[in-house]
């Protein structure tokens, strides 16, 4: 009888990072590797991805990753993950092209990986155990869930899903793949969590269209949309809309132009060539401000707010919005750009432009709602769920609705990162088994950002920076020239002499403990001097500002 294994790198009780593991005689299955975005208190921390280094050691165990569909917080860590680890990845068409555009951009060779597309009828063998697909709806083409089939039943991913009957057909649930795990008996459902918390809502897409019919009937200028360039079901949305109204569509963003390039090539985005259009940089001649334009402003996360924002001050070199533009809102603040998104609607509003945000409530939800996760319970019978995907009190609101529908408390399984869920007689849970971890990315450069660091950050954005700098003769053992003192976000200079002063004073004091020795101790000299000088900038002044001596051995020419 197999022996299985599951735990997540990252994905439980949070939001993003989704890496989950599932391990069958020793062969591990990743399923997605994600990002998550840094909350406000990770200055300058672009990024965070799980800490996937664990697996450097077992590498020849591991037999693929497979990716479930295109969003962020999914596939972006591959692009780190596969400079350790040179693993064959799977992924749906379209997937697969914003991954190829990723690794491209991250400047791999992409003949040197093993990138496998795949649909939903892919069958792939390794030993005892078969790997297959089924297509799920989502906000993003080609989404799929994933199930591992072994001797002992499935375990099926779901990803991320809902049951919202579109028409498209490249975002459509087949029911029936997922009716033929059922007969196969399900050992463990790894269901989304994120939206367990939401009642039943009725799919809203007729009121949308409605509401958008009338924004755009009632406009008498420029209409600009805030869009996520991920979403492109939305994007579709007002795309349609506009070429009803007999718009010219302009997309504007670097990164969201690539995505929609690449759904526009392969055809999951359709728009008549001679509807789009490109603006040029606003001179004299030139303001992009005809009636027929309707701007779709797209990115990820914060982007669509802050180019709204630059918009609006007159600094964008494409657009300057005026009180002849409608403006609307369909980016729901996703965590950590909340104070950006509210600071961006009063910057707007102060425009005077016309301001149309539109409900959350119809903005349907990507994510599985209580009453689908039950339909997706009901309809594959697991016989043990583990919620995945999402903060732990959705985790908790998953357990709720499986014991409305008979489960027992012992066969739902509530896990963290580092957990370690054996598929046993009896299955348990073997808490903290594996060291987890987050490895932030600032810029390009991975784990290159740790505590220290980030504690350091926190203490320039809160008290500054005080920077001494000292030329000292080393043979006549005397300090040449003044010594500067130079500071950043700590006092205001003209305002502060007498405290600056003091500073000099007491560097002066400590410098003259190494001038009398027989040889300076440079080391030494510096770390005494930044010691008590913090201590003493702090006595002065209850602030605790980054204290850089700079002290230059100087040869005095007289």
């Amino acid at each position: 009888m197999s022996q299985i294994r599951f735990f997540a790198l990252g994905g439980l009780a949070e939001n993003g990072k989704n890496m989950f593991i599932v391990e069958v005689d020793k062969d591990l299955f990743i399923l997605d590797a994600g990002i998550k975005y840094p909350s406000s208190e990770l200055y300058g921390v672009d990024e965070i991805i799980p800490d996937y280094r664990g697996l450097l050691r077992i590498k020849d165990r591991v037999k693929g990753i497979f990716m479930s569909h295109a969003h962020e917080d999914h596939i972006a860590a591959l692009s780190h993950v596969l400079k350790d680890l040179n693993i064959p990845v799977y992924a749906t068409n379209f997937t697969m092209e914003i991954i190829k555009d990723n690794l491209k951009e991250a400047g791999y060779d992409l003949s040197k990986l093993t990138l496998n597309i795949i649909n939903q009828n892919s069958i792939i063998k390794f030993g005892n155990v078969r790997v297959t697909f089924f297509n799920t709806t989502h906000s993003i083409p080609e989404s799929v869930g994933i199930a591992i089939q072994t001797t002992r039943g499935s375990i099926v991913y779901t990803s991320d899903f809902t049951f919202d009957q579109s028409g498209d057909i490249k975002y459509q649930t087949d029911f029936g793949k997922i009716n033929e795990l059922t007969e196969k008996k399900v050992l463990a459902l790894l269901t989304e969590s994120v939206g367990s918390t939401e009642a039943k809502t009725s799919h809203t897409n007729f009121e949308l269209d409605h509401k958008l019919n009338s924004i755009f009937s009632n406009a008498e200028g420029r209409i600009l949309v805030s869009l996520f360039s991920s979403d492109l079901l939305k994007i579709q949305r007002v795309i349609d809309i506009a070429i009803a109204h007999k718009k010219k569509i302009a997309i504007i963003g670097r990164k969201a132009q690539r995505i929609v390039d690449i759904a526009i090539k392969e055809g999951y985005l359709e728009i008549p060539e001679e509807s789009l259009t490109n603006l040029r940089f606003i001179d004299e001649k030139n303001n992009n401000e005809g009636k027929d334009i309707v701007a779709l402003i797209t990115g990820s996360r914060h982007e669509p707010f802050y180019m709204i924002q630059r918009m609006c001050k007159k600094s964008d070199r494409l657009i300057h919005i005026n009180e002849r533009d409608t403006v609307i809102i369909m980016t729901a603040p996703v965590p950590g750009t909340e104070k950006m998104a509210a600071r961006t609607l009063d910057v707007l509003f102060r425009s005077d432009a016309h301001v149309e945000v539109i409900d959350k409530k119809l903005l349907s939800f990507s994510h599985a709602n209580a009453d689908e996760i039950k339909m997706m319970i009901n309809m594959l019978k697991p016989k043990y769920i583990i919620p995945v995907i999402g903060e732990y009190r959705h985790q908790y609101s998953v357990r709720k609705l499986a014991m409305q529908l008979g489960y027992k408390e012992d066969e739902v399984f509530l896990m963290d990162n580092g957990d370690v869920l054996t598929f046993e007689e009896k299955p348990f849970v073997s808490k903290n088994d594996i060291a987890v971890g987050e490895i932030l990315i600032d810029g390009t450069a991975v784990g290159d950002v740790n505590d220290y660091v980030l504690r350091d950050r926190e203490l320039l954005a809160e008290d500054g920076a005080l920077i001494i700098v000292a030329h000292v003769d080393p043979r006549k053992k005397q300090i040449v020239g003044d010594v500067e003192i130079v500071t950043k976000g700590f006092v205001y200079v003209k305002e502060s002499e007498e405290l600056l002063n003091s500073i000099k004073d007491e560097f002066m004091k400590i410098s003259e403990k190494y001038l009398n020795s027989k040889y300076i101790n440079w080391s030494e000299y510096k770390k005494d001097a930044r010691n008590a000088l913090a201590k003493f900038v702090f006595q002065e002044t209850k602030r605790n500002p980054i204290t850089i001596p700079v002290i230059i051995s100087t040869e005095s020419s007289n």
